[in-house]
């Protein structure tokens, strides 16, 4: 096959969602189709006795939530799909937004109870931004939940953007019928329950009233009709432009958990998704169909198999073919680096591979040379654009609790802060190290995972700041004065760039207006640009 074949078949997104949404469930299930798995444990909060495929850390399996982005990779319809697992909660929103970066769709999913979400507005602004295509996949269709309709304007009204359903539901909660297929004109009835896939569940092929009312009763036969006929006449036919430029989501309905309504979804996804796409790069667009390889870094994983304690880069490949043992241009540190054994991911399961293609994303060992964002390529001077990054929200001292492991206290939380799971400030007086997130429940995860991961303890002492500020001016005499006289609000980050713990935003402002040579950066993505990294 040529590389433009290879290119052509692969479909790579993320899955993205509210927690508890079905998000996870889902992804289970599209592996289930696509004959990765062949059972699919449910995600029950503190009540896991299978874990779910996607989530690998202990401390998911405990807690019945996604905290890392999950990569895995299946065929199906002769499509090779690549699927990011996203974590669903708040607090680790900032991996969820570095994900959507290396993607080219996502599927959004509803609960169909609850409806949008706040966290599900935040994602799909991002979205937005990118221009990312989204589909929608309303689930949860066998409980109460809301009307399809009233979904539907909640939708557009909440998410701005507009919808098209391609698949309707019958009914709702204990009155759920089926799916009927407006891509294809078919009905598929329901049956609670069903936890492997079956392709026996009857399948109607007409909407007239004598064949829908033995299966599902003249009542909903008639809403049926009525319901097909209204989309119909409100919808046009779909428009695969629109979706491609992220201006309209097609939206699905179904229950994850008793795989109804993924196989309309997932063969619909097959058909309309975009292949790899372009990336943008400082320097120029990077096309997919390229000679040479180019690709980044967009997530870091330490201990993935807590076993061999291992440290994992996850890479996507934007162009050209990566390969084995291949030499490739680290272009941040300038240096050449060759990879033995890149790998591919069924969730924890992992596989050398020979080679790679755009769209995939591949696994790195990283002895500590990759940083999220870093690129590689056969030669070229690139950086691509685009990875964010936040001021954290919340501050808190780490404490030692056992100086016997200071020096596994030190490498573990240097390790998980170049995941990404937080960020590390450095004061120099004493070298107290201050950790700073967008999240509570991030402090839960760093606290278990140094302890189980690396055997080191540790306590957080809160501080009171409200943001930190990345400092850069072109008199460097007013900034080194500057740090000398708020010496006592000023770290470090892990690259040494010099950085302002604002106490208040009465006082950030009152240092703005104070020092107008000085600029206060709110995101580290200004170094990229500022050639600071």
């Amino acid at each position: 096959m040529s590389v433009e074949q290879e290119i052509n078949r692969r479909k790579t997104f993320a899955i993205i969602s509210h927690p508890d949404a079905g998000k996870t469930t889902l992804t289970e299930k599209f592996l289930l189709y696509g004959g990765a798995i062949k059972t699919a444990g449910a995600v029950k909060s503190n009540k896991i006795k299978q874990g779910a495929t996607s989530d690998f850390m202990e401390i998911e399996r405990q807690r019945g939530i996604s905290v890392a982005t999950s990569v895995m990779g299946f065929e199906y319809l002769d499509t090779l799909i690549n699927i990011l697992d996203t974590p669903g909660h708040k607090d680790f929103a900032e991996d969820t937004y570095r994900t959507l970066t290396a993607v080219d769709s996502v599927i959004l999913v509803i609960d169909c109870v609850k409806g949008v979400e706040a966290q599900t507005k935040r994602l799909m602004e991002v979205c937005r931004m990118r221009k990312t295509p989204v589909m929608v996949f309303v689930n949860k269709m066998d409980l109460e939940g809301k009307d399809a309709f009233d979904l539907l304007d909640e939708l557009e009204d909440k998410l701005q953007i507009n919808v098209q359903p391609l698949s309707w539901p019958v009914g709702i909660g204990v009155d759920f019928k089926g799916v009927y297929n407006l891509f294809d004109d078919t009905l598929k009835l329901f049956e609670p329950g069903k936890q492997k896939i079956e392709e026996d569940r009857l399948m109607i092929k007409s909407l007239s009233m004598d064949d829908l009312a033995p299966h599902i009763g003249e009542e909903k036969a008639k809403t049926l009709i009525e319901d097909v006929e209204l989309i119909n006449g409100v919808y046009e036919e779909f428009d695969q432009k629109a979706y491609d430029e992220g201006d309209l989501a097609p939206v699905f309905f179904g229950s994850a958990i008793n795989n109804f309504g993924i196989k309309e979804l997932l063969d619909t996804f097959c058909k309309i998704a975009p292949k790899p796409k372009p990336r943008d790069a400082t320097q120029r667009m990077v096309e997919p169909h390229e000679d040479k390889f180019t690709g980044f870094v967009f997530k870091i994983h330490a201990n993935l198999d807590p076993k061999h304690r291992d440290r994992i880069a996850f890479m996507r490949v934007c162009s050209g073919k990566f390969e084995r043992n291949a030499f490739y241009m680290h272009t941040r540190l300038n240096k050449k680096l060759r990879f033995n054994n890149p790998t591919t991911f069924m969730a924890r399961n992992k596989s050398v591979i020979d080679e790679a293609f755009p769209g995939d994303v591949v696994g790195l060992y990283d002895s500590g040379s990759f940083k999220i964002g870093d690129t590689l390529t056969e030669g070229e001077k690139l950086t691509f654009k685009g990875i964010p990054s936040f001021s954290p929200e919340i501050f808190k001292e780490l404490v030692n609790k056992d100086p016997m492991k200071s020096k596994q206290l030190d490498k573990g939380i240097n390790q998980l802060t170049d995941e990404g799971v937080a960020q590390l400030f450095i004061k120099e007086a004493g070298r107290r190290k201050i950790i700073g997130t967008v999240g509570e429940l991030q402090f839960e995860v760093i606290q278990y995972r140094l302890k189980h991961e690396y055997g080191a303890s540790c306590d957080f002492q809160p501080l009171r700041y409200f943001k930190a500020c990345w400092l850069v001016s072109d008199d460097q005499n007013k900034l080194d004065e500057f740090c000398r006289i708020k010496i006592n609000d000023i770290v470090s980050d892990k690259d040494g760039n010099m950085v302002y713990m604002a106490p208040s935003q009465y006082l950030l402002n009152l240092e703005k207006a104070e020092n107008p040579d000085i600029t206060f950066h709110l995101t580290s993505e200004f170094k990229t640009d500022a050639k600071m990294v």
